[in-house]
């Protein structure tokens, strides 16, 4: 941890309890702030407020009072998810406080080799693979942290100079840290997501660029170059770019060309060989074998990593096979772009169980996808007459059920060996549960007592 003493004696607001938020604060007592912890619910297990107020921590709850934007904060450190027209975090805006996020404060304090994850979809992934795959050649630490589920600051505390951080940083969090300097920033690609709450496209956009704003030359930015939208966007940084592509060969970083991935020319392992299923996770191997390579991994690292690592919970995860049906969770999949790749990663009829928060899009674009993919689909929560018009375009039997975890005796009745049954909602999952992981932590457990069986 780097000792830093620009919240010395600094009158500091933390709003939101989450993870995030209450180790930043904790942390910035140590670094000598004076400390207010601000969240909107009150929360039920009294022991997040016993920690904080015995680290001298005032604490309030059930509401974010307007008064505390008069009472001379000097910083702001905003849970990423609080919409900046929220009228507490408005009136600071308007007032020109600093308001940062908790992954500002962990690369203040950050005292080593950082790498940086953003982008659409893939995120969590192409994280995890670049940890393991630069972990496998290490002599120093190497850790993950940041949307991934652990605290950014957390970890770097007990990070030094020679230790490796990988984050995974979402446009949210991007947004409140304007010094972050990654030595090596990967965008896996860009959609348009959130735009709820970034309201553009190109508020969406100049978020994820965040991560390559403070680079230069010296460093690196490996970014999809399969759209030539990604390509153009490239070309706002200052960094070197190191492409990665599926489709167009590349001679300045990862690609695949007749079946073998390529590092600038070289051969590393036949993509067949990952794995992970899906077009979309060659793409995510060959954003962390690009980061890999030039934090100096060897090939032989990257096929251990790549021909071992089975996948991340939530994220296209593979349940189990019983009965010659094959279950996968893809809970993570809260939008269309993420849907339409997982069902591009099966060879086999699917039954598809969709549906969630309604924010107001249809699933037209999904059609085709049904078309070639989908023998069935379960469909559930506040959108579900929308994904069910759409399997009706796609000629496909569709069932309604109450959610997710319903769906699964309901699918296992259609379906017959050989068939895969995924729950792919592309949608939010606040409608019937609190989170993604929630939701696909149900629906395994729902599997599990169909089948009598344990994930494997």
């Amino acid at each position: 941890m780097k000792k830093i003493d620009e919240y010395q004696g600094k009158k500091v607001l933390v709003m939101g309890f989450g993870i995030s938020g209450i180790n930043a604060a904790h942390l910035l007592v140590k670094l000598g702030a004076n400390v207010t912890a601000n969240d909107k619910a009150t929360p039920k297990n009294n022991d997040i407020v016993d920690d904080l107020e015995a680290d001298g921590i005032k604490v309030i709850t059930g509401d974010n009072p307007i008064s505390l934007a008069n009472e001379g904060f000097d910083v702001v450190v905003k849970n990423p998810g609080i919409p900046y027209d929220n009228p507490l975090v408005a009136a600071f805006v308007k007032q020109g406080t600093p308001i940062i996020t908790e992954a500002e404060l962990g690369w203040e304090i950050f005292d080593g080799h950082l790498v940086s994850v953003t982008g659409s979809n893939g995120k969590t992934t192409t994280t995890t693979l670049t940890q393991l795959m630069i972990a496998e050649n290490a002599k120093h630490q190497v850790k993950y942290a940041g949307n991934i589920g652990i605290s950014f600051s957390k970890i770097a505390e007990d990070l030094g100079p020679d230790d490796t951080l990988v984050t995974e940083l979402s446009s949210f969090q991007l947004l409140g840290a304007p010094t972050i300097h990654p030595h090596i920033a990967i965008i896996t690609n860009i959609f348009s997501n959130h735009l709820d709450y970034h309201k553009t496209r190109e508020n969406y956009i100049n978020a994820k660029l965040n991560i390559t704003r403070n680079q230069t030359k010296n460093d690196f930015l490996v970014i999809n170059w399969d759209r030539d939208e990604w390509q153009k966007i490239a070309q706002r940084s200052q960094a070197t770019i190191v492409p990665f592509s599926r489709l167009n060969k590349s001679h300045e970083g990862s690609y695949v060309e007749d079946g073998m991935i390529y590092w600038r020319g070289q051969e590393v392992m036949p993509a067949k060989d990952i794995r992970l299923i899906g077009p979309q996770n060659v793409e995510n191997a060959l954003a962390a074998i690009a980061a890999a390579k030039l934090s100096g991994v060897t090939n032989d690292a990257i096929k251990k990593v790549l021909t071992t690592f089975s996948g991340v919970r939530h994220r296209l995860q593979y349940v189990m096979e019983y009965r010659e049906r094959l279950f996968y969770n893809d809970s993570k999949s809260t939008d269309i772009e993420a849907t339409e790749v997982a069902l591009q990663g099966f060879d086999r009829p699917v039954i598809l169980l969709a549906g969630g928060l309604d924010r107001g899009y249809t699933f037209e674009r999904l059609v085709p996808y049904f078309k070639k993919h989908v023998k069935a689909m379960i469909v559930f929560g506040e959108c579900k007459d929308k994904m069910k018009d759409a399997g009706n375009q796609a000629g496909v039997p569709v069932i309604e059920s109450e959610d997710a975890i319903t769906a699964v005796p309901e699918a296992w009745k259609l379906s017959e060996p050989g068939d895969v049954i995924l729950l792919s909602p592309a949608n939010a999952s606040w409608d019937q549960f609190p989170s993604f992981e929630v939701r696909g932590d149900k629906f395994i457990e729902a599997v599990e007592e169909l089948t009598g069986k344990k994930e494997q």
